[in-house]
């Protein structure tokens, strides 16, 4: 690709469709979880490949507990945790169906799984006990992210918000497209808020800060009408906040596009160069300097083309976030 980013290369490639990506709490390892039952841990840093790490089943989702230890969520349901130093493999347990989501609350130093069996599961990683359901939702996860003691997930159409203290009733419940399947939410890292992604290319923003006159609230969509007058319906597939840039965030869709958007101003600040597959993933390193691209099928669309799944670094320096052009702004839906 000629867009300013930079392929990593792998001895043995990723043989099958890429799930998730993460950064690391602290450095730029990042970890990767895929559809060939392998997780792999990178050193973007040195250019090589730490970890190799092979499973039984596909691996759906992945996240960090610190720099040494991560966890996956595989489609044969199991729990997993790696010792990522050592090597070590261990089973925490498992979800009655396929374990689709995964994330880590530094607050409560718990891991909060979401399956295919409808239910949210609570593990206390330091015991040996079975993990607590949370909620029993009655429908299936389709997307979850953590951030303090907030859960937001995913559910059809709607998005729910917990409380990780209680979860008798949601915080906060709401249906931001109005009919329209949610395809990924996201949290927002330094304040109460979030975006979700749905199936149209349709996201919903909500931030919340100290002063309530700066608060934000409003649907876009991430593309402008074509020449037809209709609006392109490309899939949302993942969204991420950059961690110290305060309102800058990143939209994936189906159809290898890439942009940097600024919530406060509702502008476009920059578009990578189309990436060859859908955008399964995204993520940004703890600094916000790096952003890695996971270009590759998903399974949920049939219209995508089975390209050899690849993944892209681009650093933020690059960016030109001074070069906003007149009519980029995010149009209203």
């Amino acid at each position: 690709m000629d867009s300013g980013c930079v392929e990593l290369k792998f001895e043995n490639p990723i043989e099958d469709a890429i799930s998730r990506i993460k950064f690391a709490p602290s450095s730029n390892n990042l970890l990767i979880s895929s559809w060939d039952s392998t997780l792999r841990l990178y050193d973007v840093d040195s250019s090589i490949l730490r970890v190799e790490a092979p499973s039984e089943a596909a691996l759906l989702d992945c996240c960090f507990q610190d720099e040494l230890v991560a966890f996956t969520a595989g489609s044969d349901g199991l729990i997993q945790r790696y010792y990522l130093h050592s090597g070590i493999v261990d089973t925490l347990g498992s979800h009655g169906d396929m374990a689709t989501c995964i994330g880590y609350s530094n607050e409560t130093r718990q891991l909060i799984t979401a399956g295919l069996d409808k239910k949210i599961l609570l593990w206390d990683i330091h015991m040996d006990n079975a993990p607590t359901c949370l909620k029993n939702l009655g429908a299936e996860v389709d997307s979850m992210s953590i951030s303090g003691l907030n859960v937001m997930v995913g559910v059809g159409t709607s998005m729910h918000m917990y409380d990780l203290r209680n979860f008798d009733k949601p915080v906060q419940s709401k249906e931001p497209h109005k009919g329209t399947a949610i395809r990924c939410v996201s949290s927002v890292p330094y304040s109460k808020g979030f975006a979700v992604g749905s199936v149209d290319g349709r996201v919903a923003i909500q931030i919340s800060y100290s002063s309530s006159s700066d608060d934000i609230g409003y649907v876009f969509r991430c593309h402008p009408k074509s020449r037809n007058g209709k609006h392109h319906l490309a899939s949302v597939n993942d969204i991420i906040f950059n961690p110290l840039v305060c309102g800058s965030f990143v939209t994936g869709d189906d159809e290898g596009h890439v942009t940097i958007w600024d919530a406060k101003s509702r502008r476009r600040l920059s578009e990578l160069t189309r990436f060859p597959n859908s955008v399964a993933s995204l993520s940004y390193n703890h600094e916000g300097q790096i952003l890695a691209v996971a270009s590759s099928y998903t399974y949920r669309e049939a219209k995508e083309t089975e390209e050899p799944p690849r993944i892209f670094i681009h650093k933020a320096e690059d960016f030109d976030f001074g070069s906003v052009s007149v009519g980029s702004s995010a149009s209203r839906s």
